[in-house]
């Protein structure tokens, strides 16, 4: 298969997998197979070594499908990994995620470069970790209701038919112990950045290898992060490149626009989430929540974006208040909810390499305008950033379909940009 008919047979995949996002609540009717990895793989050691990127335990993995029609084997050997990351405070945490060596060759200029991939949204349930989902994309928990999709295990496969070495980062909290801080700023650069310590560790390499960075949406937050902390947190890394598709850089403006659209009940994830670091939210979210809203937000800490979407699609945060205000509106009555937001403003810091960036001018997920104000304060503080501005019309507002194609439509150039990257000189 050429590299121009392994593009499109995997923008076919990516597009069906992208529709079944969209659509998720048609896919209760679907019955496919329960992800199989061990419970006890995911549960850390009593103690372990608390340096960054650590290997603490592996594990070898079936990993994700190979391109429709093409002949050749699995495009690379998988290895499930436990590696050392630390969450906000400092505290060390064990994360895991997929490894990955490709069996294609790498075609470029030195040594074969890794690249941590940041998935997107999945969920918040420990069933949802992308390393559960490897084998097979798809799973349905019966038990739980939920259903699990890893997407990103398509883009995945192209990078490894391209030769480089992979390693998909589960995130803290997904699938270990603890609640999964979705899109807490530190937690998540802390993944991806740790997450090519321990890819370099694991596989052996020498500490100047190149290193590249790739996520959309949740996964762009969270490479941007990797991107501005990179020189105060791990600057022994060679960082070459990092994507940066549909950033929530802006929490405050970001969920003020999901609420009512298709994934609403992502809201619920970033609340979990910021109570587990910032307890001092937990009494006004005892205060302002209804019943109903209550057991949904624990409802949604173990859900994945399936059901999450099937169950509070085009749903609005005032059904979850007592105020029946929406959530926006209850945090701008507290300024201590103003604080843990603006903690999580990506743009304050300068990457300390050149970064892509991704956003739809109709994204109806993640505004336009606050990926435009971050890549524009990291081009005043002297980084390379290279913005694409998609601008697919709108198409069925709040559904997220402008908010999956400028993914899709971008998978060309950001390739391109990570070979280029990859082959500049120093």
């Amino acid at each position: 298969m050429s590299y121009g008919e392994c593009v499109k047979s995997h923008l076919r995949a990516i597009a069906v997998a992208v529709a079944c996002v969209i659509g998720s609540g048609t896919l209760t009717s679907v019955t496919v197979p329960t992800a199989s990895a061990a419970t006890s793989f995911y549960t850390p050691p009593a103690t372990f070594d608390t340096a960054p990127g650590s290997i603490i335990k592996s594990r070898s993995t079936p990993i994700f499908l190979q391109i429709p029609a093409d002949p050749r084997p699995f495009p690379g050997k998988g290895t499930m990994v436990m590696y050392t990351s630390k969450l906000q405070d400092g505290t060390p945490a064990a994360v895991t995620g997929t490894y990955i060596e490709p069996f294609a060759p790498w075609r470029g200029k030195g040594a074969r470069p890794t690249i941590v991939m940041a998935p997107g949204t999945i969920g918040q349930g420990d069933q949802c970790a992308p390393s559960k989902l490897v084998g097979f994309p798809l799973s349905l928990d019966p038990a739980k209701l939920t259903i699990g999709l890893n997407y990103e295990g398509l883009f995945a496969n192209l990078l490894l038919y391209q030769g480089y070495r992979v390693l998909m980062t589960d995130y803290i909290g997904l699938g270990t112990p603890g609640v999964h801080t979705y899109v807490n700023r530190v937690e998540e650069g802390h993944a991806v950045l740790d997450g090519a310590r321990a890819a370099l560790n694991y596989g052996k390499l020498p500490a100047d290898s190149p290193v590249g960075f790739w996520g959309y949406s949740q996964g762009g937050g969270a490479t941007a992060s990797a991107a501005e902390m990179a020189s105060s947190y791990a600057p022994e890394l060679n960082i070459k490149a990092t994507y940066a598709g549909a950033p929530p850089a802006n929490l405050e403006k970001v969920l003020k626009q999901v609420d009512g659209t298709s994934i609403t009940g992502v809201i619920g994830y970033t609340v979990n989430g910021l109570v587990a670091r910032y307890p001092e939210l937990g009494p006004i979210i005892d205060r302002e929540a209804s019943p109903a809203g209550k057991q949904i937000l624990k409802t949604l800490s173990t859900s994945c974006i399936g059901d999450t979407a099937f169950r509070y699609g085009f749903r609005n945060t005032s059904e979850w208040t007592t105020s029946k205000q929406s959530l926006y509106a209850v945090s701008q009555r507290y300024p201590v909810i103003q604080r843990a937001l603006q903690d999580q403003l990506i743009g304050k810091l300068t990457p300390n390499a050149p970064v892509l960036v991704d956003t739809g001018i109709n994204d109806d997920i993640i505004p336009h305008g606050q990926v435009i104000e971050m890549a524009n304060s990291w081009k005043s503080r002297g980084a390379k950033v290279t913005v694409i501005n998609d601008g697919t019309p709108p198409i069925f507002p709040r559904l997220a379909v402008n908010h999956a194609l400028p993914y899709l439509f971008s998978t060309v150039p950001v390739y391109n940009f990570f070979y280029d990257r990859f082959n500049a000189p120093n």
